[in-house]
């Protein structure tokens, strides 16, 4: 694993889907990188540096895996805003979910995700899963530069000028 790779935040709802996802990166060498939310507001504050993540250090995630259905703003919501925004649209997202809908993946792609995994009901093949998703988005791609208004400090769904 890339020793320098930034922090990957992880937007789930769910407790017991969170600890699987966390101990599946920790298994990859990626402990103490994951941010974990439990609703897309959180993720906003979390990528905006807002109310209790306002101290956070600045810079982008080098990634967001976010699951679909959740409290206060759905992961499509989540994933408009941040394909929206000048400082967070090249954070490379995956949607991590359970739905294997296809309106749901049609919606997450319209709103411009970057990969949809459906999560496996086997913790090995879960494993092996994320054991690609790290090899691809945190060994392999190459992520764009963050733009200097990345990290900036926002309100509701705007940034502040």
């Amino acid at each position: 694993m890339n020793k320098n790779a930034e922090a990957i935040l992880l937007v789930e709802d769910n407790p017991d889907d969170a600890e699987l996802t966390k101990l599946a990166l920790a298994r990859h060498g990626l402990d103490g990188r994951v941010t974990h939310v439990s609703d897309g507001m959180q993720a906003l504050d979390y990528l905006y540096r807002r109310d209790g993540f306002a101290d956070r250090p600045g810079g982008n995630p080098v990634l967001v895996l976010l699951d679909l259905k959740m409290p206060l703003l759905d992961g499509i919501g989540v994933l408009k805003e941040i394909k929206g925004s000048d400082a967070l649209r090249n954070i490379p997202v995956v949607v991590l979910t359970s739905s294997t809908e296809p309106s749901d993946l049609q919606r997450a792609y319209d709103a411009g995700t970057n990969a949809y995994i459906a999560k496996p009901t086997e913790f090995a093949q879960f494993l092996s899963a994320m054991k690609h998703v790290c090899e691809f988005w945190i060994n392999i791609n190459q992520t764009a530069p963050q733009s200097a208004s990345a990290g900036v400090r926002a309100t509701a769904f705007g940034e502040l000028n």
